[in-house]
C-alpha cells in the first residue's frame, strides 16, 4: 500500500540517507573504474546512471536501454496501458478467482454489495488482496491471502462509518483468507473445505516472544490479544506456516479527545489523533488513543503474525523476536546451519531493513518445543559508500542499546534502530532471495528525499525527489549469517527504458524464480500516469519485459506459483480506487453505473502450457 499520502515523515533522526550513501558510491565507482576493486557485487546490464543523472537527467544511452532479446524471457513485452481492464503479454491468459464477497463455501456465489454486513463478511473473501502463499500441487491446495485495506467509501458506500455494525464490517473485510482451491477442467475454483477460514480484526490471536509479557502490551481494561490488520506482503516457513505482515496499522487508531497527543514513541510510528479516516475510535474503544483502559493496544500491532493453514482451530501468534515496525514483508531464508534468517523491510519514508536470526537449527529447536522465531537476534542494516555494509544488532548486548531493555527494543524498534544509527531507506517493501543467496529490496519511492529539511541523496538512495523508486540487492557473508555484506543497485526506474519510454515506477512486490527470473510488481504513479504493472526481469542482463498491466486506479501486487511454475497467482487490489466511475473489474466496464469493483486474484497461465515468465 502507498503510505505517502496518509503521513509525514516520523524518522527524525539524525542518520544517514540511503541516498547520500549512494551519491559516495557512484562517485567511488566511477573513480574505480566502476569496480570497487571487489568489494561490491558486480552486475551487468542496464546500466545505473551517475549520481548527477539520476537526480534529474533523462539522458538515454545505449547501456541504459534494455536489451532486446533473452533466452530465459521469451515473451513478448506488451506497453504501458491505461484501460479499466487487464492487459496480458499475447503467449498468456488469464482468469480472476476468489474476488471480495465470494462465499467461503465453495459455491461460486458472492454475497450482495447492498445490504452486505459484518457477519458475511466472515463467511466470504475480504478486501484489498495483497500478499499470498500457495500451499499445495499443481491441481489443489490452501491459498493463504492478505486483506490490506479496503476504504469505507469501498466497503459499504459511505464516507466514513456511521455505527458500530458498520465498523464491524471494515474490521472484518480485513485480516487473512485462508481458502482451499482447485483446478477443475483447466479453471481454478474455491473448494469446500473445513480448512476455508477468515482471520481479522477481532479474531483471537496471541503474542509470543520476548514480548509476550511485557507491560508495554498491557491495557488496564484487560482484554485479550486481538486481531491482525493492514496485512500487506507476507512469507513462508519451511515448517509449513505462513507468516502474514502488519504495515500501517496506526491509521486505524484515532481519538476522541480533542486534547489528546502522541508521546515521542507514538509519534515515531505515525499515530495520530486523526489517523487514515477510518474513525473505528468513535465506536470501538480498542481504537480510541484517549481512552486509558486500551493506552497500549496500537502497541499490540506492527508485528510478523504467524498462521499455520492446516489447522483451522489455531490461533494467529505474533512473533515480537522479529520486533515491531510496518512491515511490508517477510522472506525466510536457511542458513548454512540450519538456522532461520527473516528479512524484512519498514514500509515508510527514511526507514530500514531489518533481519533476524534464530538462536540455533530451526529443526532442533522445533523438536525442543520452541518456535525459531521466539528466540533469536534481530539486526537492522547500514549500508556503506563503498558498496559494503554492516548489521547492526538490536539487542542490550549492543553498547548502544545497554540501558534498554529488550522488550522496549522490540515494541519501539524504530527507535532501537534510529540509535544504532542504520540507514534511511526510500519505503523499503518487499525483500526477495535468489538461488544464489542475493536478496533483492524494493525501494517503492520517497518524494521527500532531499527536499527542505529532509535527508539528502546517499549511495543507496540516490535519487533527490525520488518519484519512480529503484531496487537495491545485496549479498550477506557466511551465507546469511555474516554480520557484513555487498550491495549495489539493481536498477533505478527513471534509468529504465523500453521503445516507449521509461518503462515502470514504483517497485513494489517482488518475487525470484529458481531461473533468476525477477518479477516485479509495482504501486503507485507509472509514467505516463498509465496502470500498474508487472514485469520480469533477467537478474544477470537486467532485461525486462512487461508481462501484465493492472486495470485503472489498481495495485499489482501479491505472488506466488504452483510447484511446478506453470500456474502464476497475483493480485488486483482496489481497482479503480473503488469506484465503478473508474473501472468495474472483474465486471465489464460500464462506467459510474455497473457494479462496484472488487478485489480478486488473478490466474496467469501460459497458452503453451509453459513455465511462467518463460
Amino acid at each position: 500500500m502507498s503510505n505517502e499520502m496518509h503521513e509525514e515523515v516520523s524518522n527524525k533522526s539524525n542518520n544517514r540517507e540511503f541516498e547520500d550513501v549512494v551519491n559516495s558510491y557512484m562517485s567511488r565507482r566511477s573513480l574505480l573504474g566502476g569496480s570497487l576493486a571487489g568489494a561490491a557485487l558486480t552486475f551487468v546490464g542496464a546500466r545505473v546512471a551517475s549520481a548527477s543523472a539520476s537526480n534529474g537527467s533523462s539522458a538515454k544511452t545505449a547501456s541504459q536501454v534494455v536489451a532486446a532479446k533473452s533466452p530465459k524471457i521469451g515473451f513478448t513485452s506488451i506497453p504501458l496501458q491505461g484501460s479499466p481492464m487487464p492487459t496480458i503479454a499475447p503467449e498468456y491468459s488469464y482468469s480472476v478467482l476468489i474476488p471480495w464477497r465470494e462465499k467461503l463455501d465453495g459455491s461460486g456465489t458472492s454475497f450482495d454489495y447492498a445490504g452486505f454486513t459484518a457477519a458475511q463478511q466472515e463467511q466470504s473473501i475480504g478486501i484489498g488482496h495483497d500478499g499470498m502463499w500457495y500451499f499445495g500441487d499443481n491441481k489443489k491446495g490452501l491459498l493463504c491471502i492478505n486483506h490490506e485495506y479496503g476504504t469505507t467509501s469501498h466497503i459499504m458506500g459511505k464516507s466514513v462509518p456511521t455505527s458500530a455494525a458498520d465498523v464491524a464490517l471494515s474490521q472484518t473485510a480485513h485480516g487473512i483468507s485462508v481458502v482451499a482451491i482447485e483446478n477443475v477442467g483447466g479453471k481454478w475454483k474455491v473448494a469446500k473445505s473445513k480448512k476455508n477460514r477468515r482471520v481479522h480484526v477481532n479474531t483471537l490471536a496471541t503474542i509470543s516472544g520476548p514480548v509476550a509479557k511485557s507491560a508495554l502490551i498491557q491495557n488496564a481494561a484487560g482484554n485479550p490479544i486481538q486481531g491482525t490488520m493492514n496485512n500487506c506482503a507476507n512469507g513462508k516457513t519451511p515448517w509449513g506456516t505462513y507468516l502474514t505482515c502488519e504495515e500501517n496499522f496506526n491509521g486505524y487508531f484515532g481519538a476522541k479527545s480533542s486534547t489528546w497527543k502522541p508521546n515521542a514513541e507514538q509519534a515515531r510510528y505515525g499515530i495520530s489523533a486523526a489517523g487514515f479516516g477510518y474513525d473505528w475510535h468513535k465506536f470501538d474503544a480498542r481504537f480510541d488513543l484517549s481512552d486509558a483502559n486500551y493506552a497500549n493496544e496500537a502497541n499490540r500491532f506492527g508485528y510478523v503474525v504467524e498462521i499455520d493453514p492446516n489447522k483451522p482451530g489455531s490461533q494467529p501468534i505474533k512473533r515480537s523476536a522479529l520486533g515491531r515496525v510496518k512491515h511490508e514483508g517477510a522472506e525466510v531464508v536457511e542458513g548454512k546451519d540450519g538456522r532461520i534468517v527473516v528479512y524484512m523491510g519498514d514500509d515508510e519514508r527514511f526507514d530500514y531493513v531489518y533481519k533476524f536470526v534464530s538462536r540455533s537449527n530451526w529443526k532442533s529447536m522445533i523438536k525442543a518445543g520452541v518456535s525459531p522465531l521466539d528466540e533469536g537476534t534481530l539486526y537492522v542494516a547500514k549500508f556503506n559508500d563503498d558498496g559494503t555494509g554492516a548489521w547492526l544488532e538490536l539487542s542490550p548486548s549492543n553498547p548502544a542499546l545497554s540501558s534498554w531493555t529488550l522488550d522496549k527494543i522490540l515494541v519501539y524498534t524504530r527507535m532501537a534502530a534510529d540509535v544504532v544509527g542504520a540507514t534511511k531507506m526510500d519505503r523499503p517493501e518487499w525483500i526477495a532471495g535468489s538461488k544464489t543467496g542475493e536478496m533483492y529490496v524494493t525501494l517503492t519511492n520517497n518524494t521527500q528525499r532531499g527536499t527542505v529539511g529532509k535527508a539528502a541523496a546517499d549511495k543507496a538512495n540516490p535519487t533527490k525527489v525520488n518519484t519512480y523508486g529503484h531496487i537495491v540487492r545485496w549479498k550477506d557473508a557466511s551465507q546469511y549469517l555474516g554480520m557484513t555484506f555487498t550491495w549495489d543497485i539493481f536498477l533505478l526506474a527513471n534509468e529504465t527504458f523500453d521503445e516507449g519510454g521509461q518503462m515502470f515506477g514504483s517497485p513494489d512486490g517482488i518475487w525470484i524464480d529458481s531461473d533468476d527470473r525477477v518479477f516485479v510488481q509495482t504501486d503507485g504513479e507509472q509514467p505516463g500516469k498509465f496502470n500498474d504493472q508487472m514485469l520480469v526481469a533477467n537478474a544477470k542482463t537486467k532485461e525486462i519485459r512487461r508481462l501484465f498491466t493492472g486495470v485503472a486506479g489498481s495495485e499489482v501486487t501479491g505472488v506466488t506459483v504452483t510447484p511446478d511454475r506453470k500456474t502464476m497467482f497475483v493480485n488486483l487490489q482496489h481497482p479503480g480506487d473503488g469506484s465503478p466511475a473508474i473501472s468495474n473489474f472483474p465486471a465489464p466496464y460500464t462506467g459510474a453505473t455497473g457494479p462496484v469493483p472488487r478485489d480478486c486474484t488473478i490466474v496467469i497461465t501460459r497458452k503453451n502450457g509453459g513455465i511462467i515468465g518463460s
